[in-house]
């Protein structure tokens, strides 16, 4: 069974990589954003609590961070293990995580400031189907349009300038010093986010003494 967290600034490509890590391993990826908008989009209770911190460019509390985690991780639906994308966000998520589970490996995913800037306010999203487009990247077939449904595209509430930058300095203050915690562990493994999503998830691969990656063609 193979348990590994994959950390990262937003637009660093944690989702990208949880999937593609995922797809031949049977692994589970579990992502607390797409948790979270899950519950966004079915307007819940807690979606109202996340949408109004999202919109805000806050993270969302450590209380219902853990209790969703906790709760997606009771399923037990991973038999072979699964990628964390999304948590532990900062050192008292981490205590949880570390004391509740035996991590094997955390995935670092390195990118500049400037980048992640570039990347995430390029993204477009769906509201109807869900899927993600990538202006720079993935764009739509027709601008504008969602290449399954035909419906407008639109920008994440907190894919704004104002809301990124309160989020860059919440993971630099906050996040950050988890790394650290968990290198005491020496589990971390740094990967450079830069380059394409197969060459990334290529290295992803060899650091951890994984199969290695065959693109779909």
């Amino acid at each position: 069974m193979r348990k590994y967290v994959i950390m990262g600034v937003q637009g660093s490509g944690k989702g990208t990589q949880s999937a593609l890590l995922c797809g031949d391993l049977d692994l589970v990826h579990i992502s607390v954003g797409d948790l979270f908008r899950w519950h966004v989009k079915n307007h819940t209770k807690l979606g109202a609590q996340v949408r109004r911190a999202m919109t805000a460019g806050h993270l969302v509390g450590d209380d219902l961070v853990e209790s969703v985690v906790r709760g997606r991780l009771d399923g037990h639906d991973w038999n072979y293990g699964f990628v964390v994308d999304g948590f532990p966000r900062n050192g008292r998520q981490a205590e949880f995580f570390m004391e509740s589970y035996d991590i094997d490996a955390v995935i670092h995913l390195e990118l500049p400031d400037d980048e992640v800037r570039r990347r995430v306010l390029s993204r477009r999203l769906c509201p109807e189907c869900g899927m993600d487009y990538n202006l720079i990247a993935d764009r739509p077939q027709v601008d504008g349009r969602c290449d399954i449904c035909g419906h407008e595209l639109i920008t994440r509430a907190d894919d704004t300038p104002e809301a990124l930058d309160a989020r860059l300095r919440d993971y630099h203050e906050k996040t950050r010093p988890v790394l650290e915690l968990f290198r005491r562990k020496e589990v971390v493994h740094d990967v450079d986010a830069r380059p394409g999503a197969d060459d990334v998830q290529a290295a992803i691969r060899k650091t951890l003494g994984l199969p290695s990656y065959s693109p779909v063609p």
